[in-house]
């Protein structure tokens, strides 16, 4: 298993009392003191690069898309015990493995990417180091995944049950629901080689009332016509984004609009079985 965490998750406890199996990946937030005396930014700054990649930026508020040349600097480091922690039952320091991701030549007016990680895992090759990264990168989908539990989605931290079984239980069923969200987010686009089976988040006995609803939402333009072939969870995905309100003219759906839209689709299939255990049809 590997935590994978943000800035607010750089702390020393954190590596010392980690769990046997469990791995860590988290940026780094401070500039420690290391075993030998020196500190680790000075120390990763001074190392040589060791290899290039690009990395397909995507388009965000204030930000134009656009492709990074990354350099990446890896070493291992021994982390001191700050001095003025609150347990002093923990190791005088804890032994990781920094990776250093920086972008070179960006563009004028642009921040330029640097990640500065410190991760359990082994780094020992280049390969390696990007691999890990890689594993970074995807902090993003556990952060949409966070999106759609919190208030943006089903608002779980609004729950007022106070008793831990139900509530535990509750948030599971939800944790649940949200990945589904989540793979239909990641299925949305298609394409060869990338067709995720529509079993994957649904039941087989989904496919008529999808396909119904494809027929009732596809326009007469081309860009309203669902593009994924049938029994695909692509083409589900589609039919969730229409019924959230996406009109398939304007940027992808996110998980918030495909959210709204599993959920009619859930109650559609409610009613649809209320009526068929009725034998009205």
């Amino acid at each position: 298993m590997t935590v994978i965490a943000d800035r607010e998750s750089d702390i020393f406890e954190a590596f010392a009392l980690r769990p046997e199996r469990v791995e860590l990946l988290v940026r780094a937030a401070h500039d420690r003191a290391l075993a030998d005396g020196h500190t680790l930014f000075a120390r990763a700054d001074a190392l040589p690069a060791m290899g290039r990649a690009e990395l397909e930026l995507p388009a965000k508020p204030g930000r134009r898309q656009r492709t990074a040349q990354l350099e990446i600097r890896f070493m291992p480091a021994r982390l001191a015990r700050p001095k003025n922690g609150l347990r002093a039952d923990l190791p005088e320091s804890v032994v990781v493995n920094v990776i250093d991701v920086r972008e070179i030549n960006s563009p004028a007016g642009e921040a330029p990417i640097h990640w500065r990680l410190l991760t359990t895992h082994t780094v020992a090759s280049e390969a390696e180091a990007w691999g890990t990264v890689d594993l970074y990168r995807q902090r993003w989908a556990i952060e949409q995944l966070f999106r759609v539990l919190k208030s943006a989605g089903f608002d779980i931290e609004d729950v007022q049950i106070e008793d831990k079984a139900p509530r535990d239980r509750l948030i599971t069923a939800t944790l649940i629901a949200a990945v589904c969200i989540q793979q239909l987010v990641h299925a949305r686009d298609g394409g060869p080689g990338t067709l995720r089976p529509l079993s994957d988040a649904f039941e087989p006995e989904d496919i008529p009332l999808i396909e119904a609803c494809c027929a009732d939402l596809e326009g007469k333009t081309e860009r309203q016509k669902n593009p994924h072939p049938k029994g695909s969870l692509a083409r589900a995905a589609w039919v969730c984004a229409r019924l959230g309100g996406w009109t398939g003219y304007y940027g992808k759906p996110g998980p918030v609009v495909i959210l709204q839209g599993w959920l009619e689709f859930q109650a559609m299939k409610r009613g649809a079985n209320l009526i068929m255990r009725r034998g009205d049809l």
